[in-house]
């Protein structure tokens, strides 16, 4: 019997809680729109630089997979040199495997990358073929490149020796500087939400300080004070959360089209990762965000 009371009296105080805490978004509903909408262009902000960086970092991990240097050799190369070249590439530390291209197959090679411009293309031949005779390198590593460049750019036989080491680098740093540019927009976009989150409760809190002060008066905890504004602020943030995800789904579902129509082989982050996995972190955050907002907020007026 003991049990069913204390069961009953525990909802009963749940239930307090979460209806007083919709009744104070209610009356204060200006400032609670506008602190879910801070704590959505928070989060969307976030989350647009989130899946850049993921879709920056994707394409830096294909480039790299397929890195490779080209040696181009001249066109009175010997036999013997080529031997030589070929030799010494696969001695070379990091390299995975090296392919020989005639120059009649650099010349088709370079007639399907063209696809539909190929006709450019007609007049050549085997007698007029300006594409040089090549190695293609394939390597464990992008950090390998310059090493095996080393190695043979000196050698009897060797024209010239390309590599997509520049814009390995080039993309790592657009990647660097998405992270680090959503970071610290994320920090400060953070810093708001608190600040618009506390304003909405302590305004909550000053309309309510004769009633606060009698519940502590009679003997109530801070937590039972407390808990009311905290979900307050956690369904503001829940909210927040919702509206983000949604907008960044369409938003990234416009690019993500838009891409892949362009690019047919780029290999995107897929649309389910937006509606699913960030749904649920931008909820905890959202959650977070208003919580905290709550509790510094409160601190000052239970200091009865």
């Amino acid at each position: 019997m003991k049990r069913e009371v204390g069961t009953d009296m525990k909802i009963s105080t749940f239930k307090y809680f979460f209806v007083d805490a919709f009744k104070s978004i209610k009356r204060n509903r200006t400032i609670s729109i506008a602190s879910m909408i801070t704590v959505s262009a928070t989060l969307l902000i976030f989350g647009i630089f989130m899946l850049l960086a993921m879709n920056i970092n994707g394409l830096v991990d294909t480039v790299e997979s397929k890195v490779e240097i080209k040696v181009y050799l001249t066109k009175n190369v010997t036999i013997t040199q080529q031997r030589d070249i070929e030799n010494k590439l696969r001695s070379s530390n990091g390299v995975k495997d090296v392919i020989y291209e005639s120059k009649s197959q650099a010349l088709e090679n370079f007639k399907e990358t063209l696809k539909e411009n190929k006709k450019i293309l007609n007049g050549y031949d085997s007698a007029n073929n300006p594409l040089p005779s090549s190695f293609i390198v394939k390597l464990e590593k992008p950090e390998f490149a310059d090493p095996v460049t080393n190695q043979v750019k000196n050698m009897a036989g060797v024209d010239d020796i390309a590599n997509d080491r520049e814009l390995i680098k080039k993309i790592s740093t657009i990647s660097s500087t998405v992270k680090w540019s959503g970071g610290v927009l994320f920090i400060i976009l953070i810093g708001v939400s608190l600040f618009l989150i506390g304003n909405t409760i302590k305004l909550t809190v000053f309309s309510r300080r004769r009633e606060i002060g009698i519940m502590k008066f009679v003997g109530a905890t801070d937590w039972f004070i407390r808990w009311p504004f905290i979900i307050e602020g956690m369904v503001i943030g829940i909210i927040g959360a919702l509206i983000s995800d949604i907008f960044l789904y369409y938003i990234y579902r416009f690019a993500y089209g838009k891409i892949t129509q362009a690019l047919i082989t780029a290999q995107l982050i897929p649309l389910n990762y937006v509606y699913g996995t960030m749904l649920w972190q931008f909820i905890l955050a959202g959650v977070l965000i208003g919580a905290l907002g709550s509790y510094i907020s409160m601190r000052k007026f239970l200091e009865v």
